[in-house]
């Protein structure tokens, strides 16, 4: 199977920034698209970014000029760089991957445990 484990949430002031990462694991034959979502309390997941295997991105029109979504394929692994971050982008944040286990003839969306982002001051 995979796995995937982020990083890089936390606390930060309105204006600020992070960057999460998310490390995916495992039995990976190849992987596809890479994204990030959020979900704050009380409402619903939401995409935040998403980049394709050959580099294409895109962005909540919330996020954008303000995260950047990159990826590293030798790694397995895919960043947001948050900037001028607002207390509205507080929430978890959830990696998803779409990738295809060794031995599966077909790619499953896996999903990381969240990590906690919390704009404040």
């Amino acid at each position: 199977q995979v796995q995937l484990v982020e990083s890089g949430g936390g606390l930060v002031q309105p204006g600020g920034s992070l960057r999460l990462s998310c490390a995916a694991s495992g039995s990976i034959f190849s992987i596809y698209a890479m994204g990030w979502y959020r979900q704050a309390p009380g409402k619903e997941r939401e995409l935040v970014a998403t980049i394709s295997s050959g580099g294409s991105t895109n962005y909540a029109d919330s996020v954008k000029g303000r995260f950047t979504i990159s990826r590293d394929n030798a790694k397995n692994t895919v960043y947001l760089q948050m900037n001028s971050l607002k207390p509205e982008d507080t929430a978890v944040y959830y990696c998803n991957v779409d990738v295809r286990i060794r031995g599966a003839m077909a790619p499953i969306s896996a999903w990381g445990q969240g990590t906690q982002v919390t704009v404040s001051s």
